[in-house]
């Protein structure tokens, strides 16, 4: 586990282990490369390399004052990509990291990515709009910024039971899994948080999507309350060039934790391909 130092002074925290071709996991908001827990060690096994970081301000990474909107983010990881040389990778993103993943490998990925994937991910545009009229209303991400400013501890904790699905019929609610989310959510800047909200919910990845070349999975349950399927997944395997959608029923948000068995499945099956 280390740090790399960018050009602007931002150091970026990340992980890096194992051989093998690379794969790189994006986190979503307010995370870390922690929530990748269960696909590091999946992956790890079956004999890959496994890259993960800290968005900045999120996590361990550099609490900067500016920065936090996806040009900048994209450009990180594009020097982090450059510093660890990684070629032939899968780029992986879930939720924000989807968009993250999505604009890098468009603006950055060429002769270093092999495939990509995205995970109950924000593109094409989460907003609603006259060019999106089945998007969210302006009015949900205003509450969240609301939220974030002025009750981020008690926010963060009740805002994991919509994500994982724990207020479903049926639900095992862990509560590992809820202090773990809130655990990496207060790591990070408030500051960062508020703003990236605009970045994961006004952001239109339509262009990127259009032209990326590669293979990309597109993964998207079915019951998630938080980036509605039909408005992202869906609309996102139309406009890739070379896409595959799957969905599932039933499936939360937060499915690489809670579903992490049937994820992780998938996309070894989609790297191999």
């Amino acid at each position: 586990m280390s740090k790399l130092k960018l050009k602007d002074g931002t150091e970026i925290f990340y992980k890096d282990l194992g051989a093998g071709q690379p794969i790189m996991f994006h986190h979503g908001w307010p995370l870390s490369a922690d929530d990748w827990d269960a696909q590091i060690m999946f992956f790890l096994r079956e004999g890959y390399r496994v890259i993960a970081h800290d968005r900045r301000g999120h996590g361990r990474s550099s609490q900067t004052t500016s920065g936090h909107e996806m040009e900048t983010y994209a450009a990180d990881v594009a020097e982090l990509t450059e510093f660890l040389d990684l070629k032939d990778a899968v780029h992986i993103g879930h939720s924000t990291g989807g968009g993250e993943v999505i604009r890098y490998v468009n603006k950055y990925g060429k002769d270093r990515v092999a495939k990509a994937v995205l995970i109950s991910a924000v593109p094409p545009v989460m907003v609603k709009s006259a060019a999106n009229p089945d998007g969210v209303p302006i009015e949900v991400f205003d509450n969240i910024r609301n939220e974030t400013l002025t009750n981020r501890q008690q926010f963060y904790i009740d805002l994991t039971i919509p994500f994982y699905g724990y207020n479903r019929e049926g639900a095992v609610e862990k509560e590992g899994i809820r202090r773990n989310w809130w655990r990496q959510g207060m790591m990070g800047s408030i500051l960062a948080h508020y703003e990236c909200i605009k970045a994961f919910s006004e952001t239109d990845f339509t262009e990127d999507l259009k032209t990326v070349d590669v293979p990309v999975l597109v993964l998207h349950g079915e019951d998630d309350q938080i980036v509605p399927y039909q408005n992202a997944g869906v609309k996102s395997a139309k406009l890739l060039k070379n896409g595959k959608l799957i969905t599932y029923p039933g499936f939360p948000h937060g499915m690489p934790t809670t579903e992490a068995a049937t994820i992780n499945k998938d996309i070894l099956e989609f790297i191999r391909s």
